[in-house]
């Protein structure tokens, strides 16, 4: 009779945070799936598709929060019932809840979408009030001024030139030090008069 398993998935949202508080409160299992990046939707994180393809009936898959696992409702009750069609347990460490593949208790269903609810409406309030600060900001002057410009004016007038002359577009971007996409945006734009 095969054993289960006691399998953890952790997440962080940028390179520069530390998957330590995560590991910690997990604790002690059998093997751990780490993912290094934001991303929207379950399909979008390799280890969580590894870590859901990995367990099997009797594992109980380990995550230290519930906004760890799922970033929406919607994607939590499609992970959920994945997890539960294949006979797992998944524990959420930080909030104390269990959910048996059984369909366990109601209660401790419904507090699992409350909670995941709850954060996706605070990740919206989020981006609108970075939003808002954003527009502000552009309205302050000296306040936010953007994403500087790759080039100057005179780069941009060279751009151009060398556009017009035929030399490939690669070898422009290249000797710029852009992208060829950031080329073509500066090339839809009309050439920059010669400032006296």
């Amino acid at each position: 009779m095969p054993t289960t398993q006691r399998v953890a998935y952790v997440r962080v949202s940028s390179a520069g945070q530390n998957l330590d508080r995560q590991l910690e409160a997990i604790g002690d299992v059998d093997k751990t799936y780490r993912e290094y990046q934001s991303a929207g939707t379950a399909s979008e994180r390799p280890q969580l598709r590894e870590a859901i393809d990995y367990v099997r009936e009797g594992d109980t898959l380990v995550v230290a929060s519930i906004d760890r696992l799922a970033r929406s409702l919607r994607d939590m009750l499609a992970i959920m019932e994945e997890l539960e069609a294949k006979g797992v347990t998944v524990q959420f460490c930080t909030q104390g809840l269990t959910i048996r593949p059984d369909g366990g208790d109601l209660t401790t269903r419904l507090v699992l979408h409350i909670i995941t609810a709850v954060a996706q409406s605070e990740r919206e309030m989020i981006r609108e009030r970075q939003a808002e600060g954003t527009a502000i900001a552009k309205k302050t002057p000296g306040k936010y001024s953007g994403r500087k410009q790759a080039l100057s004016s005179a780069e941009i007038r060279d751009v151009h030139t060398q556009a017009d002359a035929g030399v490939p577009k690669a070898q422009i971007a290249r000797e710029h030090g852009i992208s060829r996409t950031t080329l073509y945006r500066y090339l839809e734009q009309p050439a920059l008069p010669v400032e006296e």
